[in-house]
């Protein structure tokens, strides 16, 4: 049997996976980690029987720690980010699933690498702030690291099958988000409310805005040059009714689809159980009731976040972790009131552009940059009044 520790597990892709394992066997769960959500990780406790859970709100971990207690429970509990290391490290695991949201998954990953631990990862922010340090930690211990997010699993599974060697393009596919059809001028009235009604997946809140910015299709451009080779062009297709997950043209002409129904406990599962695929009962496509599949450019006018992530990503070295923190910061800000949908982007470009490079990527160097971001994208202010390079109408794919 099979070990995995769970990071992120009262989360949605923590959640979905612990509902995978149920329904599908073949794991000990020897380690979760949460947040602040003490009453669902106790009810995961209860069901999985971990050695060890952690909770990096210290104020949760007491609650959760009162609750083991009275129950008589055995699971050692920890608190703080420090323990989301020992976790990801724990002896008895050989998978670490990383769901954490944000830049705290980056050490957590390093630590499950320098661990020997498989990572099946869905925390995009790894990649993007340290992809350069965990691919070289990687390939130093032989350590495999699986995707979760379904556009790079079907990206992988269709590597698979054509040969990675044969790849001339990756067609990374996107929904679109809720305001894929709303007119520019109606952007600032956008309300967080809004902004969370994905019309395809169910996700947290912030991955959720940043579909609907189109942020998250920027950060998985970032993921996909780390996982499948910076040599091998990216284009972004967006696809409304999110059946074909992503696409590899090869070649010689042809092109590889990997499709379903949007639910991310098959991508997830194939991380989980890979190289086995396994049975079950997860929807299937009903292709006569789709009628059709559609596809469209992304609009970089309307959808700034997506030129920004890219841009990011093109300066190299510590600009895409401040990119990223400063875009954690800005969603953080939409999403209690004190900046607009409109804002986002804005908040995004002005910490960039005030921020100086670090001469060596270093885990503390990602650290130090997006500290630095996040507390100048939380001073950023009269942003409405700021002019943003990022936010000319155009068109054009950069």
């Amino acid at each position: 049997m099979r070990a995995v520790s769970v990071l992120g597990a009262t989360g949605s892709v923590g959640r979905q996976a612990l509902e995978v394992i149920r329904r599908q066997g073949g794991f000990r769960v020897v380690s979760l980690t949460a947040n602040t959500n003490a009453r669902l990780m106790f009810e995961q406790i209860r069901e999985f029987a971990p050695d060890l859970a952690v909770m990096t709100d210290a104020d949760a971990a007491h609650e959760l720690s009162r609750m083991i207690k009275s129950s008589g429970i055995g699971t050692e509990i920890l608190s703080g980010e420090a323990a989301l290391l020992t976790a990801a490290a724990v002896p008895g695991a050989d998978t670490v699933l990383n769901a954490l949201v944000g830049s705290v998954g980056l050490r957590p990953t390093l630590a499950a690498i320098a661990a020997g631990k498989r990572v099946a990862l869905a925390n995009k922010e790894t990649l993007v702030a340290g992809g350069e340090l965990v691919m070289a930690a990687a390939e130093a211990s032989g350590a495999a690291i699986l995707p979760v997010d379904s556009e790079h699993s079907a990206i992988f599974q269709c590597l698979q099958e054509g040969g990675r060697g044969w790849a001339e393009k990756i067609l990374l596919t996107a929904s679109g988000g809720p305001f894929r059809l709303t007119p520019a001028e109606r952007f600032a009235d956008i309300t967080p409310a809004m902004a969370l009604c994905h019309p395809n997946w169910s996700m947290g809140a912030k991955i959720t805005i940043d579909s609907a910015t189109l942020m998250n299709k920027g950060l998985e451009v970032i993921e996909a040059h780390w996982l499948f080779g910076r040599d091998l062009p990216v284009e972004i297709l967006v696809h409304p009714e999110s059946v074909v997950h992503s696409m590899v043209q090869f070649r010689d002409g042809a092109v590889l689809a990997q499709l379903g129904v949007p639910d991310m406990r098959a991508p997830i599962a194939y991380a989980l159980y890979y190289p086995e695929r396994v049975q079950s009962d997860f929807p299937r496509a009903d292709f006569p009731a789709l009628g059709r599949l559609t596809f469209e450019s992304p609009d970089y006018g309307r959808f700034p976040c997506l030129r920004l992530a890219l841009s990011a990503y093109d300066m190299g070295g510590a600009y895409p972790a401040v990119m990223s923190a400063a875009n954690e910061t800005a969603v953080e800000r939409f999403l209690k009131g004190s900046a607009g949908f409109t804002d986002i982007p804005v908040i995004i470009e002005k910490t960039l552009s005030a921020y100086n490079d670090t001469d060596d990527l270093t885990a503390d160097a990602v650290d130090e940059a997006g500290t630095w971001a996040r507390a100048y994208a939380r001073e950023v202010n009269n942003v409405n009044s700021y002019s943003c390079a990022a936010l000319r109408r155009d068109n054009t794919d950069p």
